[in-house]
């Protein structure tokens, strides 16, 4: 029989010719279950497949990709394949082979920029630019907008290069030219001067004959509408267009993407609105929602059975989202086992929710389960230091995905290096490293002048800089800056006696313009690096000195793990998507932290929506077990504060959860999902959430919020106690489990026995 891929003038109508007709069926669609089977052969017209988590959703594209080359429906270059990575577009071009059995050679498919290059190239003159123009990275493009903003005279550190990047990009994922921003959609960066930017960025792009990855989709979008003829040329060309992660498109994607199906109307996107967790970087929820609206006629297959979840898992994150509005509904299931439930635990801080998630590790690693198979799931970066220590304090191995360690971030690091130079003013790697950070006007010209003076009279950096201050060898606006710079570190060093510790450092962050940096910061990342400095204070706490703080944070930072091996994983749950693990650790689920106030304060409802698809993700990355826990208070820049537990909380079925409560933190008890007879079926957390609503004393709300409701710890009146919080106190009065305390200093107090011990 003739090959298929060669019959090219195959008739386009009936599916696959009278050729395929006679084909037996193809080995590729043998273990296809019905729905996968359905969005596979499916070829005619808009389809629009909703690909649950673990529904196989790769398996369905790629042998819909091989299915189309199989029936001579259309030739490899004649089929568009979209994927948001070029590691995604190889596996997929892989697995197509496999299933074709032959090189899928001459195939487009490719990411939306790698695709919208490859278009531009024959046509590029008649956007104004030439065919050998430059693609800009991210360094290149900040230092050109620099030059723009310094040539206006503009504060780069109040409004700095970044933050006009970012702007510029949500215009160009937009799909908005210059020409195209209305008041509507304008910026405040700079006073307002943003667009103004935006025009001369764009025009200086053209003078260097170069383009940024957000201007190929705008170029691609500007050369189909200027020159329709091209655009009905790859109408044309394109038979069939497959779309992955359909939910991550922003506008320009998706109007480009639209374009394209206009001629043969033969588009398949693939994607899951329930995991649509992008919009802070410009993704469109509602692309997939209105896919039906866009293409009129359009199919929809929802791809519901699971493979990786336990039936527990499932039930629960199908029940958490089925509160959004904004979807178009499905409900996963599996026909494996139900598996064990979802567990849940209220804890009294954070250091010991970090405990408690360790100690789980190494129960289940003594059990049989690899590290490597365990995850920590966070909603905001700053979390990882806690469990970051524990997990090194107890030589487990570690690794955080998708980002550095804590200890390794660009702000620790500089805010480091400023409490090294307080404790030890001989440091030069450290001084080097902060004596123009953020920026003073003390460039490589005076920097090399300290070394050459610190070589020749072999002392440090900072008595080089004091000695040269009382010399003409620097010029005046340096030696003022430089020498106020060494007076404040001076002031800083006194205070070590004088203030507590991480008040200094609270204090040094301040007065050396550090945290302002980050404050004015307009670019995306600034706020998450803010929360990571707040959680330095938090850490600092931890140490009775600032010196060993500093010697620990050495000492742990000396502890490299080798590339690979078996090692847990700590990430955000944005960057856990795609990823999956038999067990995952959710902590935090509180409010303001999940769902995060700043997104709340800045999106609203749709925010809130977009929130509970992320704690979606996180439940349906695990396949056998999912860990959840909160924390009644957390410490934030050093303040205590209250925590409720999170509404998503609320949101899980209760006969899927099982709630552990009791004292202790591995001698609780397990409630059964809470189901007691006559009794609330959520117990503590919605006790706790209503408690505190309605104003109730700090110390019951706390109780209800862990449910340490115990027997009396066997405290007297007069007993000397030791509490997490308030510090040493007496005993004044027992009622039950309830103890009136008189603390050294936080004064008389209301606790539960367990929260305190024998001092």
């Amino acid at each position: 029989m003739d090959d298929p891929l060669n019959m090219i003038d195959a008739p386009s109508g009936a599916p696959g010719g009278l050729a395929a007709a006679a084909m037996p069926e193809a080995p590729y669609l043998e273990g296809l279950n019905p729905a996968q089977r359905e969005a596979v052969e499916i070829l005619d017209g808009p389809l629009l497949v909703l690909s649950g988590a673990g529904t196989g959703k790769t398996r369905v594209l790629t042998t819909r990709f091989a299915h189309i080359l199989a029936q001579g429906r259309a030739r490899p270059w004649e089929v568009l394949g979209v994927t948001f990575t070029n590691k995604a577009a190889h596996q997929m071009r892989e697995r197509i082979a496999r299933l074709l059995g032959h090189p899928a050679d001459e195939l487009w498919l490719g990411t939306f920029h790698a695709l919208c290059v490859r278009i531009l190239r024959p046509h590029v003159e008649l956007i104004g630019l030439e065919s050998n123009f430059t693609i800009l990275d991210t360094d290149d493009q900040l230092r050109l907008l620099k030059q723009i903003l310094q040539a206006a005279d503009i504060d780069t550190k109040r409004w700095p290069a970044r933050g006009l990047a970012a702007v510029i990009g949500r215009w160009k994922d937009r799909g908005l030219t210059p020409d195209k921003v209305t008041p509507a959609e304008d910026s405040d960066y700079a006073d307002g001067r943003a667009l103004e930017f935006y025009r001369q960025y764009q025009a200086r792009l053209r003078t260097v004959n170069a383009a940024d990855f957000g201007d190929l989709l705008l170029h691609c979008l500007t050369l189909f509408t200027d020159h329709p003829e091209i655009a009905e040329r790859y109408q044309q060309r394109f038979r069939y267009i497959l779309v992955d992660e359909y939910q991550d498109t922003n506008v320009a994607q998706y109007l480009w993407l639209r374009l394209l199906a206009q001629g043969h109307r033969n588009i398949c996107c693939v994607g899951d609105d329930d995991q649509s967790i992008y919009g802070w970087r410009g993704a469109e929820i509602d692309n997939i929602l209105r896919f039906d609206k866009d293409f009129p006629g359009a199919r929809i297959v929802r791809l519901e059975q699971n493979y990786r979840s336990t039936g527990h898992i499932l039930g629960a994150a199908s029940h958490l989202i089925a509160h959004n509005a904004g979807r178009l509904g499905k409900t996963l299931w599996t026909d494996g086992a139900d598996g064990d439930k979802l567990t849940l635990q209220g804890v009294w801080d954070g250091e010991e929710e970090a405990r408690l998630v360790a100690g789980h590790v190494e129960t289940l690693h003594r059990a049989g389960t690899p590290f490597a198979e365990m995850a920590v799931l966070v909603r905001a970066g700053f979390q990882t230091r806690e469990f970051e220590e524990r997990l090194m304090t107890l030589g487990i191995p570690y690794k955080v995905i998708g980002g550095p360690r804590f200890y390794e971030r660009l702000e620790i690091r500089d805010a480091l290096a400023y409490l090294r130079v307080v404790v030890q003013p001989n440091d030069d790697l450290a001084f080097e490293r902060i004596v123009n950070t953020p920026k003073r006007g003390i460039g490589a010209a005076t920097l090399q002048a300290l070394h050459l003076h610190a070589r020749a009279e072999g002392v440090s950096l900072t008595r080089a800089a004091r000695q040269l201050l009382e010399t003409d060898e620097l010029r005046p606006a340096v030696r003022g800056t430089l020498g106020g710079l060494l007076d404040d570190f001076e002031r800083w060093r006194a205070r070590m006696t004088e203030m507590p510790h991480p008040e200094l450092v609270e204090t040094v962050l301040d007065e050396s313009g550090y945290a302002k940096r980050w404050q004015e910061d307009k670019s995306p990342d600034a706020p998450g690096r803010l929360e990571n400095l707040k959680e330095l204070v938090v850490a600092v706490a931890e140490f009775e000195t600032l010196g060993g703080f500093l010697e620990h944070v050495t000492l742990v930072t000396e502890q490299l793990d080798a590339e690979g091996g078996d090692m847990v994983g700590l990430m955000t749950l944005h960057g856990a998507k795609g990823l999956e693990f038999d067990i995952v650790f959710l902590p935090g689920w509180e409010e303001e932290l999940f769902p995060h106030a700043r997104a709340l304060e800045e999106g609203g409802g749709a925010a809130l929506e977009e929130e509970r698809r992320l704690a979606y993700v996180g439940l349906t990355r695990a396949r056998k077990r999912v860990f959840l826990s909160f924390a009644a208070n957390r410490r934030v820049h050093n303040q205590w504060r209250n925590a409720l537990p999170s509404r998503f909380i609320d949101e899980l079925p209760p006969e899927r959860v099982d709630v552990v409560t009791g004292q202790g933190l591995y001698g609780g008890r397990r409630a059964g999902g809470g189901l007691a007879e006559g009794g609330d079926p959520w117990g503590p957390p919605r006790r706790a959430r209503r408690a505190w609503r309605g104003g109730a004393a700090e110390g019951a709300a706390l109780a209800d919020a862990t449910d340490r409701v115990a027997p009396s710890g066997g405290h007297a009146v007069g007993d000397r106690v030791f509490h997490q919080k308030f510090g040493y106190g007496r005993v004044a009065a027992v009622d039950g489990n309830k103890l009136e305390v008189a603390f050294d200093k936080a004064g008389t107090k209301k606790v539960v026995d367990s929260f305190v011990q024998p001092a």
